[in-house]
């Protein structure tokens, strides 16, 4: 069985970002927006609202439904693709939590 990643697991990213730079709270004026890359693919998406607005945070909702394996019943997402990791986009390149916050102590 494949892991999905979830809103709970977004939340234990946070947690263990919190204080690094890894984290949107902690990044947004060094010009990073919250994003997704699969890699199985290599798509990026902006993070978004589900009417499609760019969202401040990490969001489930709005990413397009061939990285949705599973929905809520009242139709929000409740996991995406395994192959799919959270991180930023800055100037047109993703950047994994890790690699924002490498970038952030140069």
């Amino acid at each position: 069985m494949t892991m999905l990643l979830t809103e709970t697991q977004l939340r234990r990213e946070n947690r263990s970002f919190e204080g690094t730079g890894g984290r949107t709270e902690e990044n947004r004026g060094c010009g990073f927006e919250p994003a997704f890359l699969d890699t199985e693919t290599g798509r990026t998406y902006r993070s978004r609202f589900a009417d499609g607005r760019p969202a401040p945070c990490h969001l489930l909702d709005g990413l397009p439904g061939e990285v949705v394996v599973e929905r809520h019943p009242c139709g929000r997402v409740a996991g995406i693709k395994g192959s799919v990791v959270s991180g930023f986009l800055r100037r047109g390149r993703f950047y994994t939590r890790e690699e924002a916050v490498a970038s952030l102590a140069i």
